[in-house]
């Protein structure tokens, strides 16, 4: 009798134990239907996935394993119960079609979520050549808008290391309402030539941090929208692309303030500029204050250090009237290398709201073409120079009466 209720215990404790694995273990994609053959849409299965993940009380890890998976779409939407990883270890691929995804979603979305860990090693491959052909947002203000590849929404307390985005449709990553979210050893690439592909957007977030990080793409490697507040961007290398901006602003109604933007021990190389500022003209009134650019190596960069407030690509402006944007306290220092335009520093300032606080501090960028020595063009900014500065610095500054 003992030995047999010995047994019975055994059991039971063997059959609690195999229960608490399956719930601990992670929830493998392949497990649940998913195919790693690049064709059978793992869309459901992935919703599936989440929907037991975000549930759960306790952490739970969604695996994606090596091997390559066809993604229709994703919306990941909380609150969830408990902190989840997604751990993306193979290569997961959008539709080459745009139209395949729904109109006016993005591919993947993670929305109203807390404590979301993203990594892996593994690729999200946007197959965004087929979209670029069909990109008019670049030389029309109508015009129909591409899937960005990855949207996160109200996401807060987030870490993505550790991942690629490849050849995104529109923007590699948008970042919305977001608070203290970290990117780290996170790798865009896409062609020079590929539309509208900025890597990493923020706006109206706090305490974003991209560091570690190797970014090439069609458009800026960064940009920092309104309402863009405490961002940190370090030891990133950027190029191809437009380089890392703030801007452009000024562009909409209500824009909130830009304010704590640090970016320091960069490389930027081959771009169409380096670090930049940027408003329209006849903008909207909106501010931009507390930027900080500290320790970046130019290679072969087309205007390396700029503020714009004339902002207007593909001459889409009718209006010339002078930026309502306020740009205040601004600081480039120990920036070095080779620029590909004589104009090495441009400190483009709005005539109707000269730039203030502006400090340039030890620039040592020299001009290696055969278009005349390098140089600086400024106006309506009067800025506090310091240290090592070639070019010389606004030797044709034009300051208003009111601002001398």
């Amino acid at each position: 009798m003992a030995r047999a209720l010995d047994i019975t215990l055994l059991c039971s404790w063997l059959f609690f134990t195999c229960i608490v694995q399956a719930q601990t273990g992670p929830i493998d994609v392949t497990q649940l239907g998913a195919k790693s053959d690049g064709r059978a849409d793992m869309s459901r299965v992935l919703a599936d996935a989440w929907k037991q993940a975000c549930k759960s009380t306790t952490a739970s890890t969604i695996l994606i394993p090596k091997g390559t998976f066809l993604l229709k779409e994703a919306s990941l939407v909380g609150p969830c119960k408990a902190p989840i990883k997604i751990q993306i270890q193979g290569t997961i691929k959008a539709p080459e079609n745009p139209a395949q995804i729904s109109k006016d979603k993005e591919w993947i979305t993670i929305m109203y979520v807390n404590q979301l860990t993203l990594s892996g090693g593994g690729t999200l491959d946007g197959q965004g050549a087929k979209a670029w052909t069909q990109n008019e947002c670049r030389v029309k203000t109508e015009c129909s808008k591409l899937p960005n590849t990855l949207s996160l929404n109200f996401v807060n307390n987030t870490v993505i290391r550790g991942l690629t985005s490849l050849n995104s449709k529109l923007f590699h990553v948008n970042i919305f309402a977001c608070n203290n979210v970290t990117f780290q050893h996170f790798t865009i690439t896409a062609p020079g030539d590929s539309p509208n592909t900025d890597g990493i957007h923020i706006g109206h977030s706090t305490g974003i941090v991209i560091t570690d990080s190797n970014i090439g793409t069609g458009d800026d490697c960064i940009s920092i929208g309104d309402g863009a507040k405490q961002v940190n961007i370090s030891k990133v290398t950027c190029g191809p692309g437009h380089g890392i901006s703030v801007g452009s602003l000024g562009r909409y109604d209500n824009e909130l303030p830009v304010e704590g933007i640090f970016v320091s021990n960069c490389t930027i190389s081959g771009t169409l500029n380096g670090v930049r500022v940027k408003s329209w003209p006849a903008s909207k009134r909106g501010s931009a204050t507390n930027m900080h650019f500290e320790g970046i190596i130019m290679r072969n960069v087309s205007n390396p250090v700029i503020i714009d407030q004339e902002y207007c690509p593909n001459n889409q402006c009718t209006n010339t009237a002078p930026s309502r944007v306020k740009i205040a306290q601004v600081s480039f220092k120990h920036i070095t290398g080779t620029s590909a335009t004589p104009a090495a520093v441009t400190l483009l300032c709005s005539k109707g709201i000269p730039c203030e606080g502006v400090e340039v501090a030890n620039i040592d960028l020299a001009y290696n073409g055969n278009q005349g020595t390098v140089s600086s063009k400024c106006a309506n900014v009067k800025p506090v120079l310091s240290g090592k500065l070639n070019p010389p610095i606004c030797a044709n500054a034009i300051i208003p009466a009111q601002a001398a």
